[in-house]
């Protein structure tokens, strides 16, 4: 995409790995073309009045956590065991301060969990119980089990335990939401946010909340919030490879994403990105067979796009 240096950008994914195109209904595709507008213009709306880019990313996460359409928050898939662990991060790109959540279950929002963790604690991650507790000291809102549960996601893992983990359907495997946004200032953030995979072993941690790994920002070069398979974006710490391919290497941010995307799926590690520049400018590269992803820029025109395919105004 173009820079926009003058102005704000906001990019947001509701996870690599769709529903297969023949699965797809139009009814279906507008649900979540709405639910990734619906997050865009939370983002846009804080962008647009001045706000900053921690503050926005953190609006547009929420909105998706909310969206039982999406795996992460209300919509988290469930392990093995029929229980929910959800994952996020955020990080600011002003003093690469950041906060992580894993293995949460009860707060409403894990995004505003790891938020809290970044502005109300000394430590970045916080896992299971301790995290729980922390949440519940700070006065976070917490929402019973049936607000987590969805009938769509609780099949699915009975599908899965009864066939298999099927390799091709990369949607229960690597389902995620995230943001990335550069504000007026020039200032950027990320925030990531998950349930993880569908039938994954308790206590299983994937790259959302690694920094560095699934999420990532820093103003002297990009913000990345990635969504795949994590245990390969955490092998290879794909978020800071961008950003050190940016400021070692002298890639753009287009060059950097799409190498370290294509890359991964070389060896198998399926899933895609959104990444904003410290120009405004935006990528969002993926390998599979599509990705939930849209963006908006100074012009406030809001695009989104699910398969491979041209963005589309919404």
């Amino acid at each position: 995409m173009t820079s926009n240096a003058s102005g704000f950008a906001l990019a947001l994914h509701g996870g690599a790995g769709t529903l297969r195109r023949g699965d797809m209904t139009e009814a279906r595709e507008a649900e979540y073309r709405a639910g990734l507008r619906c997050a865009l213009i939370a983002g846009r709306d804080v962008l647009a009045s001045g706000g900053s880019a921690l503050d926005a990313v953190t609006a547009a996460v929420c909105a998706l956590e909310d969206d039982s359409l999406f795996n992460a928050g209300r919509g988290a898939v469930f392990t093995r065991a029929g229980t929910q662990e959800m994952d996020a991060a955020v990080m600011d790109g002003r003093e690469r301060r950041a906060g992580a959540v894993a293995g949460i279950f009860g707060p409403k929002n894990p995004v505003l969990a790891a938020r809290a963790v970044m502005e109300r604690s000394p430590h970045v991650l916080l896992i299971g119980e301790g995290a729980a507790a922390f949440c519940r000291e700070m006065g976070l809102a917490f929402a019973d089990p049936d607000y987590f549960f969805t009938e769509a996601r609780w099949r699915a893992l009975q599908d899965t335990l009864a066939r298999g983990q099927d390799a091709s359907d990369e949607a229960r495997r690597h389902g995620t939401v995230g943001a990335v946004a550069r504000d007026r200032a020039g200032d950027l953030a990320a925030a990531t946010s998950t349930g993880g995979m569908t039938g994954k072993l308790p206590g299983r941690v994937g790259d959302s909340p690694i920094i560095g790994a699934g999420t990532y920002a820093d103003n002297a070069t990009c913000a990345v919030s990635a969504t795949g398979h994590g245990e390969f974006f955490i092998r290879y710490a794909a978020a800071h490879e961008i950003a050190a391919r940016i400021a070692h290497g002298g890639q753009t941010l287009s060059t950097a994403a799409a190498a370290v995307v294509s890359e991964l799926g070389g060896i198998v590690g399926s899933g895609g990105l959104v990444a904003v520049g410290r120009d405004g400018s935006v990528a969002l590269p993926f390998n599979c067979t599509g990705m939930y992803r849209g963006y908006v820029q100074d012009d406030g025109i809001v695009y989104t796009a699910i398969y491979d395919e041209a963005d589309k105004a919404s």
